[in-house]
């Protein structure tokens, strides 16, 4: 039997530390690129966990527990500046990154998330509509290369118009109003490529 890949087993340990801490969350980022979109060198694990702020201690007693230990000397300081806790995962020597969800587009994030079987765990992922809505939020080349993949690879199943509120939704909050037309002209330029055979 082949190897477990070491992305499958660092959210393997993690599945079952999260389910103690009522099992709200859903992988994001890298991982979730390559599920929808294409494949792609990564050697991180991102994650949003919901977590109650007075569970935050007993959380970090069981990731030590589990083989995470924590990448920072000071973890509430740094999640007071970032909302992140930087874990490396004994197992595979993955880093591991654990976004403390809040209220707003998370939690819809959350909502939408699909179980999915990866390795031999279900594992809540980020809907491929809203990976792209976060991908063109960031607005960094690779991302918007990535929204290409996502575009290019769920082309024929993605809600187009989920992925058009959201983006009006942020622009309203966030005071931009470059989010949509981004996307748009990724789409087009998907939408012009002849599908490969």
């Amino acid at each position: 039997m082949p190897e477990e890949p070491a992305a499958s087993r660092l959210l393997r340990d993690l599945a079952l530390i999260l389910e103690r801490f009522g099992d709200r969350w859903y992988l994001f980022g890298a991982q979730a690129v390559v599920l929808w979109g294409r494949p792609r060198m990564t050697a991180d694990v991102d994650v949003t966990a919901f977590l109650d702020p007075h569970e935050i201690e007993a959380f970090l007693v069981a990731m030590e527990q589990g083989s995470f230990s924590l990448r920072v000397a000071d973890p509430q300081d740094f999640v007071r500046k970032t909302r992140v806790l930087p874990f490396l995962h004994a197992g595979t020597g993955l880093p591991l990154d654990v976004v403390l969800g809040g209220p707003g587009p998370e939690e819809e994030f959350a909502n939408a998330a699909r179980r999915i079987e990866i390795g031999r765990t279900k594992i809540p992922v980020i809907a491929p509509e809203d990976l792209v809505v976060t991908k063109i939020l960031a607005g960094r080349p690779k991302d918007l290369d990535d929204v290409e993949g996502i575009l290019t690879a769920q082309r024929d199943t993605l809600d187009l118009e989920r992925i058009r509120s959201l983006l009006h939704a942020l622009e309203a909050g966030l005071g931009q109003s470059d989010l949509s037309p981004t996307f748009e002209a990724r789409l087009t330029a998907v939408m012009r490529t002849p599908r490969s055979r």
